[in-house]
C-alpha cells in the first residue's frame, strides 16, 4: 500500500512550479523532500494533500485515484514552518481539535492526546493558550496536534526552521521515533542535508521543480546519479572544477595535475566535471590524500573543533571542512589537501560517469 504520482506536473500560467514527476512512497516510511527555497517542496507536499490540484497526472494513495478528491475528505494532517494554533483555544483543546470533528469520545480524545503531550513534553502546557507559550511550545503543539490525528499522510514542511538550535536538535531525534510504527507515510521537507541525513529514510532530491533522484537517503548521497543531485546533497556546496583525464594524470585549473583515481582509471581520456564534497579537502596532508592545490584565503570560520576554509580558485570557490582548528589570515595562500579516491566524475551533460 502506498502514495504514488504517476507523471504528476503542476502549471501556473506559462510557469511550470512541478515538472512531470513519479514517486512511490510505502505505509510506514519516512520520506524526505530535499532541496532550496522555491525548489517545488512545498508545491508538492499540497499537490500530494489534494490543496492544490495537478495540472497532469493522477495521484492515488492505496491503491484509490485521489487525484480529484478535496483535502477535506482526506485523512492528512500538515505542519508548516510558520506554526498554526487556534489562539482562543488550550493546547489541550488544540490538539484535541481534530479528533472532536472525528466524532470521538471523549476518554479517547483524553487518552491521545495526554501520549502527545508527553510525547512532545508539553503536558505542563495543556492548560495554556498559545500567547502564554514560547515559539518551540507552539510548534510542538502543532507537530502533536498531526501526531494525536493518526492521519494516513503526515506532511510536515520545514517544521523545525524556526526553533532555537537546542530546540531543533532535540526534536530532530525525537520526530522519527514519533512516527515509528504508524501506518502512515510521512513526508519531511527540509533545505538541510544533514538534516535528512539524520533522519535516514528515504530523500528525493528537487532544483527548480524537478525531482532529481530518489532512494534510501544514504544511497542518495552516496551515489547521486548527477550533478545537480550531488550540489543539492551538499552543505558546505560541494566542489566541483573542470579536469582533463590523460591516462593516469588529471590536469585542473588548467595546471594543477593530481593522479587519477583507480575507480577512475577505466574512464577514457577526455575532459570531465570532478566533484568532491568539502569533507574530503583538509588543510592538512592524509596518507590517502592524492592531490594539492593553493588558494588565496577568502574566508575561514572555526566552531568549536572543526575548521572550515573558503579558498579561491580557476573554477571558483572551493570550500575545506575538516576536524581541528586550523587558522589561516583572509587573503594569504593557502595550500590544501585532496582525497582524490572520493571524488566524482560527470560528463559533460552531468551524468554521473563514476
Amino acid at each position: 500500500m502506498t502514495l504514488e504520482l504517476r507523471n504528476v506536473a503542476k502549471r501556473v500560467g506559462a510557469e511550470t512550479h512541478i515538472h512531470p514527476a513519479s514517486l512511490m512512497m510505502a505505509d510506514g516510511s519516512f520520506n524526505i523532500l530535499l532541496g532550496t527555497t522555491l525548489a517545488g517542496k512545498t508545491t508538492l507536499m499540497q499537490l500530494m494533500a489534494g490543496i492544490q490540484k495537478p495540472s497532469e497526472g493522477e495521484i492515488w494513495f492505496r491503491g484509490r485515484n485521489v487525484t480529484h478528491v478535496p483535502v477535506q475528505k482526506r485523512n492528512v494532517s500538515m505542519v508548516y514552518q510558520q506554526f498554526i494554533n487556534y489562539p482562543n483555544l488550550s493546547v489541550f483543546d488544540n490538539i484535541a481539535s481534530p479528533l472532536r470533528v472525528a466524532g470521538m469520545e471523549r476518554q479517547e480524545i483524553a487518552r491521545r492526546v495526554g501520549a502527545a503531550a508527553e510525547l512532545l513534553r508539553l503536558t505542563p502546557m495543556l492548560g495554556r493558550r498559545p500567547s502564554e507559550l514560547s515559539g518551540g511550545q507552539q510548534q510542538r503543539t502543532a507537530i502533536a496536534r498531526a501526531v494525536v490525528k493518526d492521519s494516513d499522510l503526515i506532511l510536515l514542511d520545514e517544521p523545525l526552521a524556526n526553533l532555537d538550535y537546542k530546540l531543533r536538535e532535540e526534536l530532530r531525534e525525537e520526530l522519527p521515533k514519533l512516527f515509528a510504527g504508524r501506518n502512515s507515510v510521512v513526508v519531511y521537507a527540509t533545505t538541510e542535508p544533514a538534516e535528512a541525513l539524520l533522519f535516514g529514510g528515504n530523500t528525493a532530491t528537487l532544483h527548480e521543480g524537478r525531482i532529481t533522484q530518489f532512494g534510501a537517503t544514504p544511497e542518495t548521497y552516496r551515489n547521486p546519479h548527477d550533478l545537480i543531485t550531488a550540489e543539492v546533497f551538499s552543505d558546505p556546496p560541494i566542489n566541483r572544477a573542470a579536469v582533463v583525464k590523460t591516462g593516469k594524470t588529471l590536469t585542473l585549473f588548467g595546471r594543477v595535475a593530481w593522479p587519477v583515481p583507480k575507480p577512475a582509471l577505466a574512464l577514457a581520456d577526455g575532459s570531465y566535471t570532478l566533484a568532491l564534497r568539502p569533507h574530503h579537502v583538509s588543510p592538512v596532508a592524509r596518507r590517502e590524500a592524492g592531490g594539492s592545490f593553493a588558494g588565496r584565503v577568502l574566508v575561514t570560520e572555526i566552531s568549536g573543533s572543526e575548521s572550515v576554509i573558503h579558498v579561491a580558485t580557476p573554477e571558483g570557490t572551493w570550500v575545506s571542512q575538516s576536524h581541528g582548528i586550523h587558522r589561516f589570515d583572509v587573503g594569504t595562500e593557502a595550500t590544501l589537501h585532496a582525497d582524490v579516491e572520493h571524488a566524482l566524475f560527470f560528463d559533460s551533460a552531468g551524468k554521473r560517469v563514476m
